[in-house]
C-alpha cells in the first residue's frame, strides 16, 4: 500500500474540485488512490522518483482515474463507455518510459 502524504492528498484533492473533504470523501479518495496506484503497479508501471516529469505523468494517471471512479460510484452506466484516448497515450508512455532492470 502506498501511504498518500498530505501534499499528494491536497494535489488530488485539487484535481477533484473538492474544497471541503468529508471523512467519507476522504476515506473513499484514499482507497481510489490506492487502487489506481495498485493498477498502474500491475500494469507493469512503477512508481517513479519525485520530482522528475515521469512523476507528474504518474501522478495525473492516478489523479485521472481516481477521479473517473469518484465520479462514478454512484452512476448508473448505459451504454458504452468510451475510453479516454488521452489517458490510454498516457498510459502508453508510462510503460514504454519504465526504466529497464539491468541484469
Amino acid at each position: 500500500m502506498t501511504v498518500l502524504t498530505d501534499e499528494r492528498r491536497a494535489g488530488l484533492l485539487a484535481y477533484c474540485r473538492i474544497e471541503e473533504p468529508t471523512a467519507e470523501e476522504l476515506l473513499t479518495l484514499e482507497t481510489l488512490y490506492d487502487a489506481a496506484v495498485g493498477y498502474l503497479e500491475g500494469a507493469g508501471i512503477s512508481q517513479p522518483a519525485p520530482g522528475t516529469p515521469r512523476a507528474a505523468q504518474y501522478d495525473l494517471a492516478v489523479n485521472f482515474m481516481v477521479l473517473r471512479d469518484f465520479d462514478l460510484r454512484d452512476a448508473e452506466v448505459r451504454g458504452t463507455i468510451q475510453d479516454n484516448p488521452a489517458f490510454r497515450r498516457l498510459i502508453t508512455q508510462l510503460k514504454l518510459t519504465e526504466p529497464r532492470e539491468e541484469a
